[in-house]
């Protein structure tokens, strides 16, 4: 009976509108012109943006858009259908696994907050190589559980082929977060017993052969291909040195990750303060999604450049304990309701996202006006939620509250995207552009605008100091050349 609605509600989170507006951003349509490339040259080793190497990121999200383009899907769902699926996909496994070692309502719980959460869903429509690392470490990690409770080494070949494949995503951040993430069991289990169940049970030759298999191909020939450019380019300056000297100055706060948690989280974000009531602490699998969880953010706030999307791989772990924290605890009069009202915020975030994903400066927040319509409509909806959880209904109030949640996205797909498309897009530009015989050139254009502008254009789109044109598009508007 539940198939067929999350299967529709499935769709309005992840596929409804998803290229309702055109790539967002410096890193959609650079990523995505590399995928293109790799398609149309049939090069799948050396990442090349506007026909120079570019080691930025490795190879699994450039695979999945090139193989998009090979399939005939259009310059807008080729980079993002991919992610979107990604998204589901993974959604299907942590339901099964949560099953698995929890049982059905704890999965269905977690799985349902994970799913609707503001930062998984907004990252599952993006072309961008978060999602896919969340999901691949993500589903490494779940992998785990067995063997952390039991000593099941069922699932460590498993682990060490998605731990693989998330090196393919993005680099070394999965098997660094999974290596701190195991040694914190270390602390719980003992040094000298979690030392020799690892060298035991992770060091055999089926899991590191299974790990090299999948990582070590692309590396060795990009290696190979390109020499030491490669190793400098992407292990030391994409790697360590952002890490260590915040060589792309994206300077926060060490606390950084904190508000951006719990903004990712939300409308479930209230349900966290039931965490220490639950009584999960004994069991060494909380224990590890709290590790799991608690390194992820820490490791990211120690790093000297820090973006909203680093920490996105914390989210499964918190909506884990989240669904096994809502079968076990007692009456959550308060909690649930609060989330239920955090749904009140989604008409201002609405209103900031297309300044915010135009300039990263959002709206100031007391310019926001909100509707007393959408105010009192989640007034109700916290009442009913209120009123099943009093009931003893936990279910329908946690299934109330997420169904609100899609409606609440639907409506930003409806509503927002074409207001971010005009703010921060470049397809209706580069459109104006073709309709003047796309003789253009750029001026004082932001790197988001001319990376855009010159992927929808299928070329690097010139200055306009070395190559003049009728037209030069200076900022976003498109102003004779004469």
């Amino acid at each position: 009976m539940w198939i067929a609605p999350v299967a529709v509600a499935g769709y309005f989170l992840f596929f409804f509108r998803l290229t309702g507006m055109g790539l967002i951003g410096p890193d959609e349509p650079r990523y995505a012109w590399i995928g293109r490339e790799m398609a149309r040259s049939g090069d799948w080793v050396t990442p090349r943006l506007w026909g120079k190497p570019w080691f930025e990121k490795p190879a699994l999200d450039y695979w999945m858009t090139a193989a998009a383009f090979r399939l005939g899907l259009d310059p807008d769902a080729a980079p993002r259908l991919p992610v979107a699926c990604w998204s589901v996909a993974f959604l299907a496994f942590f339901y099964w696994r949560m099953r698995v070692e929890f049982g059905a309502a704890a999965a269905g719980y977690g799985a349902a907050v994970l799913a609707t959460s503001a930062g998984w869903v907004a990252y599952s429509h993006a072309a961008v190589f978060d999602l896919p690392l969340a999901a691949t470490f993500g589903a490494a990690m779940l992998s785990l559980l067995g063997w952390v409770e039991r000593g099941e080494r069922g699932g460590i070949a498993v682990f060490a082929g998605l731990l693989g494949l998330s090196m393919l995503a993005k680099g070394l951040v999965g098997p660094a977060l999974a290596a701190l993430t195991l040694g914190c069991c270390a602390w719980r289990l003992g040094v000298r017993v979690f030392a020799a169940r690892v060298f035991r049970d992770f060091l055999r030759p089926v899991p590191v052969m299974v790990f090299v298999a999948v990582a070590a191909p692309w590396y060795a020939l990009c290696y190979a291909r390109n020499g030491n450019v490669f190793l400098e380019e992407f292990f030391w300056k994409h790697h360590f040195a952002r890490y260590l000297t915040g060589a792309l100055e994206h300077h926060q706060p060490v606390w950084y990750f904190v508000p951006v948690v719990a903004v990712g989280l939300l409308p479930w974000t209230p349900l966290v303060a039931a965490l220490p009531g639950a009584g999960i602490w004994r069991e060494r699998r909380a224990f590890f999604l709290a590790a799991w969880a608690v390194v992820t953010v820490v490791f990211f706030s120690l790093s000297r450049d820090k973006l909203p999307h680093y920490v996105l791989p914390a989210l499964p772990a918190v909506a884990a304990l989240v669904g096994i924290a809502l079968t076990r605890s007692g009456p959550m009069r308060a909690a649930l309701p609060v989330s239920a009202m955090m749904l009140a915020l989604l008409p201002a975030g609405a209103a900031v996202l297309p300044e915010a994903l135009d300039t990263g400066i959002g709206t100031k927040l007391e310019s926001v006006r909100i509707s007393v319509l959408p105010v009192a409509a989640v007034a109700l909806l916290a009442g009913g939620v209120w009123a099943l959880e009093r009931a003893g209904r936990r279910p329908a109030a946690v299934a109330a509250i997420a169904l609100a949640a899609v409606a609440g996205y639907a409506w930003i797909a409806q509503d927002t995207f074409p207001q971010i498309e005009r703010r921060a897009g470049t397809r209706a530009l580069w459109q104006q552009a073709q309709a003047r015989g796309g003789a253009v050139c750029v001026v004082q254009t932001p790197r988001s605008v001319l990376y855009g502008l010159s992927y929808y254009a299928g070329r690097k789109l010139p200055s306009c100091d070395a190559e003049p044109q009728p037209w030069r598009i200076e900022g976003r508007e498109i102003i004779s050349g004469f």
